[in-house]
């Protein structure tokens, strides 16, 4: 059975850091893309960063709101994705997904809330 549990996410003032994970079990952890989408009150799931393999090789692809304030990574070993977000903005209020694959239609965890505000 596929799990994805993402934790993380809380209240955060603007300008400030969060670093939310992605705990997986029940697939091949490392040879799959993985993807981070959030979805705000009354919108739709928007996607955030994906993290691949392309032969032996790391990819990383960032929506363009997120370039140059967040990193997403992961560690093979653990099972893990990690989402930083650094210079957190209230327009990044979201619940944020980890989900399996190269897009934001498959498999989804429970989402960890972030909400940023002062």
């Amino acid at each position: 059975e596929v799990q994805l549990v993402e934790s993380g996410g809380g209240l955060v003032q603007p300008g400030g850091s969060l670093r939310l994970s992605c705990a997986t079990s029940g697939f091949p952890f490392s040879i799959e893309d993985m993807t981070w989408g959030r979805q705000a009150p009354g919108q739709e799931l928007e996607w955030v960063s994906t993290i691949g393999n392309i032969g032996s090789s790391t990819f990383t692809h960032l929506a363009k709101f997120a370039r140059g304030r967040f990193t997403i990574s992961r560690d093979n070993g653990k099972n893990t994705v990690y989402l930083q977000m650094n210079s957190l903005k209230p327009e990044d209020t979201a619940m944020y997904y980890c989900i399996k694959g190269a897009t934001i239609s498959g498999i989804r965890g429970q989402g960890t809330q972030v909400t940023v505000s002062s």
